[in-house]
């Protein structure tokens, strides 16, 4: 039985997109790992030759539709959307320890670091996920979203606090820090 792998990227932002990836790999891909190890030129590479060598499929929820849906409608919604793309035949791996009502996952913490296919997933997410937000840094140069990558660094709050939200902000997301004025 082929695995698919399956990982997601920029769960816990405040802008930008969720990208959430699924693969199973044809060929042998030397190089893959979870995607937080490897450069940003590594990931490039690696995104092409995985794009080359297997099946995949990635999803993209813009930060309107995890509003309107809220995250886990979108995780379970893109979850379910892989698992009948690929269809039968797969074992589906998800990297993490929820399968957000998709009961068919089976759920491992960290399988980005050891399993191939779930490593691939991870560079796939990662890569789409970062340069769709250089839209959002050439449209908002002054958010510099390319340094904090739609996280709730200090940074990024002060320039929320700044300039206000964009149309790349998760608005419906509660910021404690602006809650208990730690910013």
């Amino acid at each position: 039985m082929k695995i698919c792998g399956i990982d997601e990227a920029g769960r816990g932002c405040l802008a930008g997109d969720l990208c959430i990836a699924g693969v199973v790999l044809n060929d042998e891909i030397y190089g893959i790992n979870d995607s937080k190890k490897l450069s940003a030129k590594k990931r490039a590479f690696l995104f092409d030759e995985i794009c080359k060598k297997s099946k995949f499929k990635i999803i993209t929820f813009t930060s309107e539709e995890i509003d309107k849906f809220g995250l886990s409608k979108c995780l379970n919604l893109g979850l379910l959307s892989i698992v009948e793309f690929f269809g039968n035949g797969c074992e589906f791996i998800f990297d993490g320890n929820r399968n957000f009502g998709v009961n068919c996952l089976k759920t491992i913490i960290k399988a980005d670091s050891f399993i191939k296919e779930v490593g691939a997933a991870s560079i796939l997410a990662k890569h789409t996920r970062d340069e769709n937000l250089k839209i959002a840094d050439e449209k908002y140069p002054k958010f510099d979203f390319l340094s904090h990558k739609g996280y709730a660094t200090k940074k990024h709050l002060e320039y929320i606090l700044k300039y206000g939200y964009t149309e790349f902000h998760r608005k419906s997301y509660r910021v404690k820090a602006f809650e208990k004025n730690l910013v």
